[in-house]
């Protein structure tokens, strides 16, 4: 399950890569947003839209883009829950270092304390489309 939008790019290169192991998983998303346009969240988790299958007695993988606050993941994880999911694996592409691994259980990559753009994460809208990771100056 991605968390879209910013997990996308990870989630379909991870997929693809599974799928040349022969492995093949389902696949859902949910959309939370959390900064609107801001580089900070909010702190508040908001649905825009979700899961389209039943997740009841699933194991399922929560796609993100980056774990900093640890707040996103934690309403997914508890949501997923809620809808009965049989157990619940989470995994980022980006892992700030001032973040508290509590509730994570894997990353890709350890990320500078940087607001990140690119490979699907964005600023206010722009920048997501980047085929590379990068940071925003700050101003």
């Amino acid at each position: 399950m991605v968390i879209l939008l910013g997990a996308t790019p990870f989630a379909a290169d991870l997929l693809r890569a599974l799928a040349r192991r022969g492995i093949d998983i389902g696949f859902d998303a949910l959309w939370l947003e959390s900064y609107r346009d801001e580089r900070e969240s909010s702190g508040r988790i908001v649905v825009r839209a979700d899961l389209s299958r039943s997740v009841h007695d699933i194991g399922v993988l929560i796609l993100d883009d980056v774990f900093d606050s640890g707040r996103t993941i934690h309403f997914a994880r508890a949501h997923l829950m809620a809808k009965g999911a049989g157990e619940v694996v989470t995994a980022v592409f980006a892992r700030k270092p001032e973040a508290v691994s509590e509730g994570l259980d894997d990353w890709a990559y350890n990320a500078p304390s940087r607001y990140l753009v690119g490979y699907g994460m964005d600023d206010a809208g722009r920048w997501r489309g980047l085929p590379y990771l990068g940071a925003v100056r700050e101003s």
